[in-house]
C-alpha cells in the first residue's frame, strides 16, 4: 500500500462521505473512489459500505483506519526527526520534551534543571499539550520524549520508566459543603448536583455526550470550577498553584495515577538517553 492511498482512505472513512473527502483532500471525486476501489481490489476485500443513506466503515475497513493512521503517524514522524537530525549536524542539537499543561509542573522543573547539569547536556525544547495529547505527540514526531500519565495516556508501543505514583483530589469550588471534608468518595464527586465533571476531547478533536462543559486546557477548567460551573478529579499535584476560589480535596477510592517519561523504541538518541537518566535519578 501507498501512504497516498492510505491518506485518501483515511480522508474517507473519517468523513464517511466521498464529496466531503474529495474536498478536504483536494482532489475531484473520481480519482478518489477509483483508489478507494483499487485499494480494496487489493485487498481482496470491502472496506467502505456505499449505499442511499451513505458510507459506512466495514470491519476490515475500521481496522484498515486504525493501522492506517498509526503507519501515517510512523512516516510523518520519521520526516520530523530527520529534520531534527539534521538541524542537530548543523551546531543546533536540541530535544523536545511534551508534557501536559497543568501537570506534573514540580517534576518538570526539577527534570529539567537535573538535565541542563548533565555533561553533554543540549538544549530542551517544552510542548505544553492539552489532556491526553502528548501521546499523540510522541507518536508522530512532534516530541522526542514525553511525561505521561497511567491510566489516563495510552503508552502502547513506547518504552517507559515509572517516576512517581500519587492519589488524587477533587478540584470543588470554595465553600462547596463539600469542600470543608477531610475527603470523600468518588461516587460523590461524579454525582454533584450542578456541579458536572468537564467533558475533555477525543484525539478526533469531538467531545463526549454528556452534561459537563467543553474543557480543552487547564486554564478553562479551573476558571469554571471557581464559577461554580464543573468540578474535577485530577492527580495530587495538581493542587500546586490552585488559584483563589478552589479547594482540593483528597479521593482515596480514586485510581492512582502514575507519571512515567516514555520514548519510541528505536529512539537512539543520547539527548534522550541523558533525559530519561535525569529522570529516574529523581
Amino acid at each position: 500500500m501507498e501512504t497516498r492511498e492510505l491518506r485518501y482512505f483515511v480522508a474517507v472513512a473519517e468523513e464517511l462521505h466521498f464529496g466531503r473527502a474529495a474536498q478536504r483532500l483536494g482532489i475531484s471525486q473520481p480519482p478518489l473512489s477509483r483508489a478507494i476501489g483499487g485499494l480494496e481490489r487489493r485487498l481482496g476485500t470491502v472496506l467502505l459500505e456505499r449505499g442511499s443513506r451513505g458510507v459506512t466503515l466495514t470491519g476490515a475497513g475500521a481496522v484498515l483506519l486504525r493501522e492506517a493512521r498509526a503507519a501515517l503517524d510512523a512516516v510523518e514522524a520519521a520526516e520530523r526527526r530527520t529534520r531534527r537530525a539534521a538541524l542537530a549536524a548543523t551546531g543546533s542539537p536540541a530535544v523536545v520534551l511534551a508534557a501536559k499543561a497543568g501537570a506534573s509542573g514540580e517534576l518538570l522543573a526539577k527534570l529539567l534543571d537535573a538535565y541542563a547539569a548533565e555533561r553533554g547536556a543540549v538544549a530542551v525544547d517544552v510542548v505544553l499539550c492539552g489532556p491526553g495529547e502528548q501521546a499523540e505527540v510522541l507518536r508522530n514526531g512532534r516530541a522526542d520524549v514525553a511525561l505521561l500519565h497511567r491510566p489516563f495516556d495510552d503508552t502502547t508501543g513506547f518504552d517507559t520508566e515509572d517516576l512517581h505514583t500519587e492519589g488524587q483530589v477533587a478540584i470543588l469550588p470554595a465553600g462547596h459543603p463539600l469542600s470543608a471534608r477531610p475527603h470523600v468518595r468518588l461516587a460523590e464527586v461524579t454525582d454533584l448536583p450542578g456541579l458536572p465533571l468537564p467533558r475533555w476531547p477525543r484525539p478526533d478533536g469531538t467531545f463526549p455526550d454528556g452534561p459537563g462543559p467543553k474543557v480543552r486546557d487547564h486554564t478553562q477548567l479551573t476558571q469554571l470550577i471557581a464559577l461554580g460551573r464543573a468540578c474535577a478529579v485530577i492527580p495530587e499535584s495538581g493542587r500546586i498553584g490552585l488559584g483563589e476560589g478552589l479547594a482540593a480535596v483528597p479521593v482515596p477510592d480514586a485510581p492512582v495515577v502514575t507519571t512515567v517519561i516514555a520514548w519510541p523504541p528505536h529512539s537512539r538518541s543520547t539527548a534522550v538517553a541523558g533525559l530519561v537518566r535525569a529522570a529516574t535519578s529523581l
